[in-house]
């Protein structure tokens, strides 16, 4: 009976210890293990939005750049630091595996924020002070104070690709799909994940910015380099209660393996019986720790690739469960893509919406509130819409549509798209209003500070926050749950590329709309002085593409097909249980007679 017990403490879903051992459930993974990685989300969000937060007021003050170009230097690295865990995830999953691709890429990370701490330090790494209110008037930083300040910003945007697209995973891996309580576990795990983010976001867009406009910057840059140490030693304390998954070879070379093997036989008909099709033994994935995934009629051509000819060259067959994973990553593109334009309007969070809160009367008695600290209220509209979301809508809902999750994970997002146009109308009439109050006070031509409250954008920063807690959960776990269990952490990276693609958008629809209303002697829509400029204009065109975005979303999900769920199979599951619990058994056979 003890033995029994013993085995069936095992995990079931092939996780390992560092030497590649089974491990028991009791001793490793769960919310324990969960625990030290959501500790280290904290530390490490609060260094990296320490840094993204203020970033857009620091190229303006202390670099002296313009508008445009500062706001699209912002976003082209955010962009870069959530278009790296593609190259971080294919380095995961094809050969260091999750975890040491962290531990490597942490050690990067930590490099780039130092060097970028020494470089708003040294006085000779900047350009000297200017209070001119025209900044074209300022000395502008030479070759060598970019190349540092960049050369650091982009050190640490690598270090993050390693180390982003990995965390998250290894934390969704500490729960195993196949035993009943930690597959309801799992379920709330993207919630709380989302809740340690933005609380580290929270202590950075209050604390942080408010050091670096009324301290100073070595200091604001200073402190979440110290946090980013604290938050890799935490994560590190953590090891002995981690599951982890072996490499399991590159996502990118098997998908293209059956797309190129499809292609060499799209002459060849499909068998009537999908059975007929190429699959290997069920003991060869229990071995492994993989699961077989039975053949779909989605992307019926895809199934050529595991027809039977005679060749076993990989480029030519491949088996159904391969052909199945490679359809269930491209099923998933279109709905990465009607991300992007959502993903368009986070990125004014920290460009445009703080540059209007520059011009605007920040005072709360003798306390200067600085702008950026306006995203923390993102990130308590986020908090609080995750809590209700998980404590009281879930199980008031679920109770109509018998799903665990209370509505499906399409759904959720729907209703962040939604809400992504609602802020854009929002912040168009909001920017109407404060232009028109810089008309009746003449203050239109010197670009001078309003004597209205900063307050007056609070709307668009807790409606931004609302449609995160529907779009931005949803976003990662469909991506992380919908991915094959071999691919986990490129879908995972198909989560932080919206995010990157969307910021390169930005700063490609700034510089466009600037370069063509500025034509033929106009004054243009985004210039140096906000009072002259027309940012109502923008948002507007914003809201429009986020209509539009909202209806390609809709037609979309319409053919979009849900992954099964392989647990769900009692066949499978029974067969998988069977063999892992032979080699569990005869392992401890072994320990009896060592």
């Amino acid at each position: 009976m003890a033995v029994e017990e013993g085995i069936d403490d095992y995990t079931q879903d092939g996780t390992v210890d560092l030497k590649g051992n089974p491990v028991r459930r009791s001793k490793r993974g769960g919310w324990t293990a969960c625990s030290f990685v959501v500790v280290y989300e904290v530390f490490e969000r609060m260094a990296y939005y320490g840094i993204s937060s203020n970033l857009v007021l620091y190229l303006t003050r202390k670099l002296h750049q313009g508008t445009v170009k500062s706001a699209n230097n912002v976003t082209n690295w955010v962009g870069t630091i959530w278009i790296t865990p593609i190259l971080g995830a294919y380095v995961a999953d094809a050969h260091l595996g999750r975890y040491w691709t962290f531990v490597f890429a942490s050690l990067i990370y930590v490099t780039g924020m130092s060097l970028l701490t020494l470089s708003v330090s040294i006085p000779g790494l900047k350009p000297p002070p200017c209070h001119q209110a025209n900044i074209d008037d300022c000395k502008k930083a030479s070759t060598l104070q970019l190349a540092t300040f960049f050369g650091a910003l982009y050190t640490l945007a690598i270090g993050t690709g390693g180390t982003k697209p990995n965390i998250s995973t290894i934390g969704a891996d500490q729960f195993d799909d196949f035993h009943p309580k930690e597959k309801a576990s799992k379920l709330s795990f993207f919630n709380w994940w989302m809740f340690s983010i933005f609380f580290g976001t929270l202590f950075a867009n209050t604390v942080l910015v408010y050091i670096q406009d009324n301290v100073g910057w070595t200091l604001g840059y200073g402190l979440p380099t110290l946090g980013l140490v604290i938050s890799v030693m935490i994560f590190l304390a953590g090891t002995p209660f981690y599951r982890h998954r072996v490499p399991a070879g590159s996502p990118f070379t098997k998908m293209a393996m059956v797309i190129v093997a499809a292609a060499r036989k799209w002459r060849v008909p499909l068998p009537s019986d999908p059975k007929e099709l190429h699959e290997l033994d069920l003991e060869e994935y229990a071995r492994n720790g993989k699961f077989m995934i039975g053949s779909t009629p989605t992307l019926r051509f895809l199934n050529k690739a595991a027809v039977k000819t005679g060749s076993t060259d990989p480029w030519m067959l491949s088996a159904v469960t391969q052909v199945e994973e490679t359809k269930q990553m491209l099923r998933m593109i279109p709905i990465l893509i009607a991300t992007f334009v959502p993903s368009t309007m986070i990125a004014q969070i920290n460009t445009l919406f703080i540059k209007q809160g520059t011009t605007l009367d920040r005072h709360i008695g003798n306390f200067k509130i600085p702008p950026a600290s306006l995203a923390g209220f993102v990130t308590i509209s986020m908090l609080v819409c995750v809590v209700l979301y998980d404590r009281f809508f879930v199980p008031v809902i679920r109770k109509w549509t018998n799903n665990p999750r209370g509505i499906t994970l399409l759904q959720r997002m729907g209703i962040g798209l939604v809400l992504h146009f609602v802020i854009m109308a929002v912040a168009s009439l909001t920017e109407r209003y404060r232009l028109n109050v810089a008309k009746q006070h003449g203050l239109v031509e010197n670009g001078g500070q309003l004597p209205l409250t900063i307050f007056i954008l609070l709307p668009q920063f807790v409606l931004m926050g609302t449609a995160d807690a529907f779009l931005e959960v949803a976003k990662l776990e469909f991506f992380y749950d919908q991915a094959p269990e071999s691919m986990k952490s490129l879908g995972t990276s198909y989560s932080s590329t919206s995010l990157g693609i969307g910021n390169f958008l930005s700063s490609f629809l700034l510089s466009t709309v600037s370069d063509i209303t500025q034509r033929d002697g106009h004054e243009g829509w985004i210039l140096n002085n906000l009072n002259k400029s027309h940012l109502d204009y923008y948002y507007a065109f914003f809201a429009v593409l986020n209509f539009l975005n909202f209806i390609f979303f809709m037609a979309m999900i319409r053919f979009y097909v849900y992954k099964a769920e392989v647990s769900d199979s009692m066949h499978v599951l029974t067969e998988e249980l069977k063999v892992m619990r032979l080699k569990a058994s005869n392992q401890e056979a072994a320990k009896g007679i060592a």
